[in-house]
């Protein structure tokens, strides 16, 4: 009876060790960058085996995941001074830094070489770029210096349309730049919205994000700058010809809805309404991508409106 409770706690223990260690690959924000690779992916014209494109998408999830850890690892000082990731598993004491650190190396080097052999070379390389952006530059460079680090950063997350392109067509064109695009000017506004909520943690930690620095007006102002910037960008795709009317459609609505709460965040500055952009900017990028899949998938007219 002894034996099986302790090999019952040590069951456990693995367990919760196995999820310590997943919980360092941000699971959440790895789930979008692997759907919005996907799209990439599925857009590209040719074709790839489905073992190799379910490889090409282990391997960008595998890759954003070991950026995650080896920003959870230079981080970690951060994390136990803020509420919202004090109770992440470095912070926290349930895995070590040198672990940690081991762990983002070797998944960032696997997730590139297998990449690498699977597909081809290019899609290897902008890999490689959105993780060592991410960490080398986002993570090491800018979070701590500049106000801007968001705007910056986000580049390394707008990267997974064009590495899912490149993963089968071995080369990049407008489609998935345009992608990028999109994802790129949508960084700020979800993530000052998010800011704005954690201002006095950001501060607390010292991270210098734009509500700490320039204050919340400037904040709501920006935001709704970028909200103009990019509502009409995410027309592109069907006014240049590789999206159809129904992602115009979605388009047009959402990004109307993104400009009405941006402005009346601007407006009102409560935090209701920073809390209402946070969530609609996760489902205005998901809804996009969501329909640009659904009318590549379903094989719907993508001719749309097309400027050409």
């Amino acid at each position: 009876m002894v034996d099986q409770s302790m090999a019952a706690g040590a069951a456990t223990a693995d367990e919760a060790a196995v999820g310590d260690y997943f919980a360092l690959l941000k699971p959440r924000v790895m789930t979008l960058v692997v759907f919005t690779g996907l799209v990439g992916l599925v857009m590209a014209p040719g074709t790839l085996h489905p073992i190799l494109a379910l490889t090409a998408l282990l391997c960008i999830g595998v890759g954003a995941g070991a950026a995650g850890c080896l920003n959870m690892w230079w981080e970690s000082d951060l994390d136990s001074a803020m509420e919202r990731t004090a109770a992440r598993p470095i912070p926290a004491g349930r895995v070590g830094r040198d672990e940690a650190l081991g762990f983002g190396v070797t998944l960032s080097v696997a997730s590139v070489v297998v990449m690498d052999l699977a597909t081809n070379h290019v899609a290897a390389a902008l890999l490689a770029l959105a993780i060592v952006f991410y960490v080398g530059v986002y993570t090491m460079v800018l979070k701590r210096r500049t106000p801007q680090n968001i705007v910056i950063g986000g580049a390394a997350g707008a990267l997974p349309p064009m590495i899912g392109w490149a993963a089968v067509t071995g080369s990049l064109s407008i489609e998935p730049i345009v992608l990028f695009a999109i994802i790129f000017f949508w960084t700020p506004p979800h993530f000052w919205a998010l800011a704005l909520l954690r201002a006095h943690e950001y501060a607390r930690a010292g991270v210098p994000m734009l509500p700490c620095v320039a204050g919340d007006d400037v904040t709501r102002r920006q935001i709704v700058v970028y909200t103009l910037l990019v509502s009409p960008l995410a027309l592109a795709p069907t006014l240049m010809g590789f999206a159809g009317p129904l992602y115009g459609a979605v388009a047009g609505v959402l990004g109307a809805a993104f400009i009405v709460l941006a402005l009346r965040l601007a407006r009102d500055g409560a935090r209701r309404q920073a809390v209402q952009m946070f969530a609609f900017s996760i489902l205005y990028l998901f809804a996009l991508f969501a329909t640009l899949l659904a009318e590549y998938a379903l094989g719907l007219p993508t001719s749309g409106w097309s400027l050409g």
